[in-house]
């Protein structure tokens, strides 16, 4: 068994193969596909009716275009060489994809909370599309440039100590780590800021299966039944919902003996047709209604299809053959506490899907309009949540080396982060133009 210092020395080691400050600037290659193509590829196989939604909420801003075309970054950060130090990637590690949730134990706590990409992969891919991630949202705010650079380079910086600081901790202690979401509250400078921070807290804690029972649910012929609200939110064929029914046995199966317990108090009551997310527009998703003790004891579950992650096509083979599987197994090593009713399953047609509830006490920050120093704090917090969950996942000490004691990698990330911004702003502009021409269909506003 090597020592944490030879793993440290790896790490070292991949500098020769990809120095730091090799981590600098981007430019596209010349075989680079079109984006607008990439996209349409990924669409092939979706749900044909639901496409144009995600053209239009794709074509809302630069951000919102990066949030729906992790496929395109992906690609991007795969023209590069990488550092061979593997975690396990969230894969699409944005901003908005950190957020609150309720721990089994109903501590509310702050980490990532979407996983349809993850993946084993260079550790750097997510450091990456995190720092864009920040240098496209504070453009959009109208920062001045230089707080857009630093916005960036401090969120590098705040990874990169938080695994040092991990680096010198035991297996355990670095197991159990967490952040508690009190945590926004005091990195926010203005008390406006801090009061909507701490009422969009005490919004997540209501945000239960009993809360959506009123909000997506209507009473028909005495019984609660999923509303209507076309096209987002439509009742499930009578296929489907026959098909769901059968396969929910092969789902409760991937759960733990004692959860099973647990899901067997509940009855299925209703099922509907979802449309979720940015880049998930288009996939198959569905939420079920079930009932415990009785209808005002509800449990909204969301069913989801898992397809091929975005990096899959750019790395070695993974562990898991089932995406379902890969995307549950890559949630319950990344977060610090899991969903009790995370299962996977392949569903009609051969298609694999993954369970989870549909709302578990979740959250996530408005980063619209939020001021350069409300915008750092959040990212550094972002930062040190996706270090936490690559030290569970990965060898921390081997990264902690390679990244070293000073500030090169975070200001050579930062300098790619500003670049790819650019990027980022001219393929939405491409997609705008597609749209314009007639090459793709977009909803506005849906």
């Amino acid at each position: 068994m090597t020592t944490p210092a030879e793993r440290a020395g790896r790490g070292k080691h991949a500098r020769r193969r990809v120095p730091r400050s090799a981590q600098a600037g981007w430019l596209p290659p010349v075989d680079r596909p079109d984006p607008v193509a990439v996209l349409e590829r990924q669409g092939r196989d979706r749900l044909p009716e639901l496409l144009p939604i995600r053209y239009g909420r794709m074509t809302a801003s630069p951000f919102a275009f990066l949030r729906g075309a992790a496929a395109v970054m992906a690609a991007d950060l795969a023209s590069q060489p990488h550092t061979g130090l593997t975690v396990q990637l969230c894969g699409d590690a944005h901003l908005l994809n950190f957020g609150v949730y309720a721990s089994p134990e109903r501590a509310l706590l702050f980490d990532l909370n979407d996983f349809d990409e993850t993946f084993p992969g260079p550790f750097e891919w997510d450091v990456k599309r995190l720092a864009a991630s920040v240098a496209v949202a504070a453009r959009e705010n109208g920062h001045p440039e230089p707080r857009v650079h630093r916005a960036a380079l401090e969120t590098v910086a705040a990874y990169r100590i938080a695994i040092r600081r991990l680096s010198r901790l035991g297996e355990l202690a670095v197991w159990h780590e967490r952040i508690d979401a009190e945590r926004l509250l005091p990195l926010l400078r203005s008390a406006r800021r801090r009061a909507q921070a701490g009422a969009s807290l005490t919004r997540a804690r209501r945000r239960t299966s009993l809360q959506a029972l009123g909000k997506l649910t209507e009473v028909v012929d005495g019984r609660p039944r999923i509303v209507r609200d076309p096209p987002l939110l439509e009742p499930a064929g009578v296929s489907d919902s026959a098909a769901l029914r059968k396969i929910f046995c092969d789902y409760r199966s991937t759960l733990a003996e004692e959860r099973r317990v647990l899901l067997d108090r509940y009855r299925f009551v209703d099922v509907a047709r979802k449309v979720v997310g940015v880049g998930s527009v288009g996939t198959r998703c569905f939420i079920v209604l079930l009932a415990g003790r009785d209808t005002d004891d509800p449990l909204f579950l969301q069913i989801k299809e898992a397809r091929a992650s975005v990096l899959e096509e750019h790395l070695p083979n993974g562990p898991y053959a089932h995406p379902g599987h890969r995307v549950v197994a890559g949630q319950r090593l990344l977060q610090a506490a899991g969903d009790v009713f995370l299962g996977w399953m392949t569903g009609p047609q051969g298609r694999a899907f993954y369970w989870r509830q549909l709302r578990d006490t979740k959250g996530s920050a408005d980063i619209a309009g939020m001021s350069p120093a409300d915008l750092l704090a959040y990212a550094q917090l972002c930062g040190t949540a996706l270090a936490r969950a690559h030290a569970r996942s990965g060898d921390r000490f081997a990264i902690a080396g390679y990244l070293g004691g000073a500030d090169t990698f975070e200001r050579a990330v930062a300098d790619f982060a500003l670049a790819y911004a650019d990027r980022t702003a001219a393929d939405h502009a491409t997609l705008g133009r597609a749209v314009a021409a007639g090459v793709v269909t977009a909803a506005p506003g849906v």
